[in-house]
C-alpha cells in the first residue's frame, strides 16, 4: 500500500499563493488516481481537485476553478496543488488521497488511502 504525506500549508494573506505537496512512499504514485480534499472546522471533508493516474484528466470543484491547479510529477513520486488568489474561505485542513480504481473522482468514499493533512489558513 501507499503512504501519503502532505506539506506546504501555512498562514497566508488573502490573494497570496501556496503550493501543497503530496509525497508518496511504499508504492509509486503513478499507480494511483490522486485527489485533494479539504475540511474546515465543523464541516464535512469536501472535494477540491483530482488528477487521474495518467495525468491526462483533472477535476476541480467550482469554487477553485481558475485559481487552483493539480499536477503530478511521477518521477518525484509527488502530486501538487498550486493554490493562487487564496481567499479566507479556503481556510481548512487539506488532505490528499489515493485511489486504485477508476471511479468518480469527487467522491470521498472512492479513495483508499489518505494523508494526515496540512493546515492552510488564509487571513483577510
Amino acid at each position: 500500500q501507499v503512504q501519503l504525506v502532505e506539506s506546504g500549508g501555512g498562514l497566508v494573506q488573502a490573494g497570496d499563493s501556496l503550493r501543497l505537496s503530496c509525497a508518496a512512499s511504499g508504492r509509486t504514485v503513478s499507480s494511483y488516481h490522486i485527489g485533494w480534499f479539504r475540511q474546515a472546522p465543523g464541516k464535512e471533508r469536501d472535494f477540491v481537485a483530482a488528477v487521474r493516474r495518467s495525468g491526462g484528466s483533472t477535476y476541480y470543484t467550482d469554487s477553485v476553478k481558475g485559481r487552483f491547479t493539480v499536477s503530478r510529477d511521477n518521477a518525484k513520486n509527488t502530486v501538487y496543488l498550486q493554490m493562487n488568489s487564496l481567499k479566507p474561505e479556503d481556510t481548512a485542513v487539506y488532505y490528499c488521497a489515493a485511489a486504485l480504481l477508476t471511479r468518480v473522482a469527487t467522491q470521498r468514499s472512492n479513495y483508499d488511502y489518505w494523508g494526515q493533512g496540512t493546515q492552510v489558513t488564509v487571513s483577510s
